[in-house]
């Protein structure tokens, strides 16, 4: 499947080393401001080549509107966008044509298509990301009119563990870093996997603030369950907590219900999730990414014939790939509750009332 989500969707397509990547929007209501600038600020965050942290890939990730505007303003028709690759290295990808990449697509793709795309993973390559990104970037502007905002950033690199999230450093931090205190120790991190020519993972915070309560759709498609669904969508993530998550499991029900007074709840253990519908309270999540599973030091796999072999990769890589998976989870996030939103409108008389009346 390459569409996500039910009234607001996208549908990306495109491959890493293709002529282009792109995604039609479709759901937008009519009257949004939209313009290619907004849409490219988003991109610039999640661009790679821009820091000894990322890949040296330089792809400027400049997004062109093809469709579903009309001076500024949302039509309500399908809104396509596109952004061509333009610094492909194909070459560098020739010694594996017939052999598979360990921790990568390569070895699935094979199996159940009977064809791949070698050149940097073809449509498993996270340069689709960008597209979700744009897509994302659209969902965004409608969540900024009803003032929802959706903030993101690194609290761990390998085993360096943030103490203190402040999502407004992030914004101006080389890798996003959460904690200024560990910043430092994170980079080093990730650097010293990069001259050992190998990668790290790590651990992506994302907060949701300002949500109305009432959106999910029990039982089948409810909030948390589709965030869930969306995070583990983007490559290379591996595991999701909402809320207190896993520690949840290692607490009594005393310690972990959040009690409830007239004005509002006491704490936040569940997330601002209750029963897949949110509760008016911050949502809280952590995406966790494995290591890039592109490295330079050589590796046993097997051929495409099934005879064993070594491989040594070339290219360009990152080195820690959730510093850019961050900028995708929030995206994510925003398609989510974008199609939240809208899905919850007439779920209610009272509000198709309000609508048609």
């Amino acid at each position: 499947m390459n569409r996500f989500g039910i009234r607001f969707s996208f549908t990306t397509f495109g491959e890493s080393h293709g002529k282009a990547i792109g995604c039609i929007v479709d759901g937008v209501p009519a009257g949004l401001e939209i313009d290619e600038t907004l849409i490219q600020h988003e991109l610039d965050r999640r661009r790679p080549g821009q820091n000894e942290f990322a890949t040296a890939r330089k792809e400027y990730d400049a997004v062109e509107i093809l469709s579903g505007t009309f001076e500024g303003k949302s039509t309500g028709t399908p809104l396509a966008m596109i952004i061509y690759n333009t610094n492909q290295k194909s070459k560098d990808y020739g010694n594996i044509k017939e052999l598979f990449r360990p921790g990568h697509a390569d070895f699935t793709y094979w199996h159940k298509y009977g064809i791949r795309d070698y050149r940097g993973g073809g449509r498993a390559s996270a340069r689709e990301t960008a597209a979700r990104v744009a897509a994302g970037a659209v969902a965004k502007r409608l969540l900024q009119q009803l003032g929802i905002t959706i903030k993101s950033g690194i609290c761990s690199v390998a085993d360096v563990d943030a103490s203190h999230y402040d999502f407004e450093y992030a914004r101006s931090s080389a890798i996003y870093a959460l904690d200024k205190e560990v910043e430092a120790a994170q980079k080093r991190a990730i650097l010293a996997a990069k001259e050992a020519h190998d990668s790290v993972g790590g651990v992506v915070a994302l907060t949701i603030s300002a949500l109305p309560i009432g959106l999910g759709e029990p039982l089948y498609y409810k909030l948390d369950a589709l965030l869930a669904d969306a995070m583990m969508g983007i490559n290379a993530a591996k595991a999701v907590e909402i809320g207190d998550g896993m520690q949840s499991a290692r607490l009594r029900g005393s310690e972990n219900n959040d009690t409830i007074t007239p004005k509002g709840f006491e704490s936040n253990h569940s997330g601002g999730i209750l029963g897949g519908i949110s509760n008016g309270e911050d949502v809280t999540m952590k995406i966790y990414f494995k290591a890039t599973p592109s490295i330079f030091i050589e590796q046993s796999t097997v051929t495409t014939q099934n005879e064993s072999a070594r491989i040594a990769l070339k290219g360009r890589h990152d080195p820690c790939v959730a510093i850019r998976g961050s900028i995708v989870c929030e995206a994510m996030a925003a398609l989510v509750i974008a199609d939240m939103l809208l899905l919850n409108m007439g779920r209610t008389l009272e509000g198709v009332q309000h609508y048609y009346n």
